[in-house]
């Protein structure tokens, strides 16, 4: 356990994370300055921390304090680009993420989830097996709550969602199990190009060891490259081919293969949908399949996840046409998945803030399937132009008017998908803020001949 006591801590990020990591450092006695680029009339809560004896740092972040810090910790958004960061890096200061911080106190073993899509379902899947199995699990990190709000309880195991943002501040993480579930271009808007993303999310397998275990996706050729060299034991999961050892899918049915057995799984018991998600149950059987969860336990826990909020969630079915919110779908990689599960007509509603990524690849999705593609956002302009002469295309000043939109444009039989291949930053503050509009002006409309 890292000794924090006396030390001058510097916490960039005044967002979920940032405070989790405040309450962390004064616990373990640290003298801690908060920096946040808003400034203190914009978050009035941070009174409450100045009166515990904590520097508020806002409306910038003054160099002054970061190159005379013993250490900086940075949340996941923070860029170690900043100016403040780069000064403390000259001058010899560590900065460390909050994942890095927080594995120096584990006691448990940790499985951390990553890859461009998937994460969040796949994470909360394993928790699903864990809880089941009887063990204290611990399911968190980008999902929602802070791994180092983890650190002060007693756990059998802990389950991270990682992101590359977070893997950019790490020296010494290594989780005992390491999924990367696919790769496909995102966050294009931070990374110069697609070679600075992988060599992020690479890092989740920087430290990991002969005991360690990669679980890989064995039909992503990005994936299995990016993983050649660690040293740690690679099992795959595979839907196009049957695997001598690991999981595949074969037919409708899982198959796992391991040390001479194998079982079988019927695909068709699962609530989840869609090809993605087969992918997703297959990484999360691995890991609790290799540490002795018993087949009869993992599998009814895996089929009972109904699948989380805002990712491809049937909102009604109104005059013949079925709506569905898949506000997380921030990626073309995940709007091509989403797509790639419903039949035509579909009317699409897409943008946000652009990510910097390329949209070419939707225009095989939406040929032929997408029938109206209606654009929100900043990214609007763009994307028309990627997908000009694919689909008619329509403007919509909101997501309410997208949505009466799409009433009127689609016919009985058809679907409306909202997933936006962008951020929500723009007109909302999170995918989920988002979503819970699109649900909203859903259940507000009418049924023919009501008033």
């Amino acid at each position: 356990m890292a000794a924090y006591d006396g030390q001058q801590v510097v916490v960039v990020g005044a967002g979920r994370t940032g405070l989790a990591l405040t309450a962390f450092f004064l616990r373990r006695g640290a003298r801690v300055i908060l920096s946040d680029s808003r400034s203190a009339a914009d978050r009035p809560q941070l009174a409450a921390l100045a009166a515990q004896g904590v520097t508020l740092d806002c409306g910038g972040h003054s160099q002054e304090l970061f190159v005379t810090a013993d250490l900086i910790a940075i949340s996941p958004g923070v860029e170690l680009t900043l100016p403040a960061i780069a000064a403390a890096r000259q001058q010899g200061v560590p900065v460390l993420g909050e994942i890095e911080i927080a594995c120096r106190e584990l006691t448990a073993p940790l499985v951390a989830i990553t890859g461009t899509n998937g994460k969040s379902t796949t994470t909360c899947l394993l928790g699903e097996v864990f809880r089941s199995w009887g063990k204290r699990t611990f399911v968190g990190g980008n999902l929602g709550t802070p791994l180092i709000e983890a650190m002060d309880e007693q756990w059998d195991w802990l389950l991270a969602e990682i992101s590359s943002f977070q893997l950019e501040a790490i020296e010494t993480f290594r989780p005992r199990y390491g999924l990367l579930l696919n790769l496909s271009p995102d966050h294009l808007d931070r990374y110069p190009d697609m070679a600075a993303y992988l060599a992020a999310k690479q890092r989740l397998f920087v430290n990991m060891a002969d005991g360690d275990v990669a679980v890989l996706n064995g039909d992503d050729a990005q994936v299995l490259a990016l993983v050649e060299a660690a040293p740690c034991r690679k099992v795959l999961f595979s839907s196009s081919r049957l695997l001598d050892e690991g999981m595949s899918l074969v037919g409708d049915e899982l198959v796992w293969r391991w040390a001479g057995r194998e079982v079988r799984f019927a695909a068709g018991q699962l609530q989840l949908c869609g090809s993605h998600n087969l992918e997703n149950v297959m990484a999360a059987l691995i890991p609790p399949l290799l540490e002795g969860c018993p087949a009869q336990i993992a599998w009814p826990a895996v089929c009972g996840f109904g699948g989380l909020d805002h990712r491809m969630v049937r909102v009604r079915e109104l005059d013949g046409v079925v709506w569905y919110n898949d506000s997380k779908g921030t990626n073309v990689g995940s709007v091509v998945k989403s797509l790639a599960g419903l039949a035509a007509p579909v009317t699409l509603i897409a943008g946000g803030r652009d990510k910097g990524g390329d949209y070419g690849p939707l225009a095989e999705a939406v040929a032929g399937k997408v029938a109206h593609l209606i654009l929100i956002g900043e990214a609007a302009e763009r994307m028309a132009q990627a997908l000009a002469g694919k689909v008619a295309s329509h403007r919509a000043a909101t997501l309410e008017e997208a949505v009466r939109l799409a009433r009127q444009l689609t016919p009985t039989g058809g679907s409306v998908l909202l997933s936006p291949a962008c951020s929500s930053f723009d007109m909302f503050s999170s995918y989920a803020e988002r979503g819970e509009a699109f649900v909203q002006a859903v259940n507000q409309l009418p049924a023919k001949g009501e008033v």
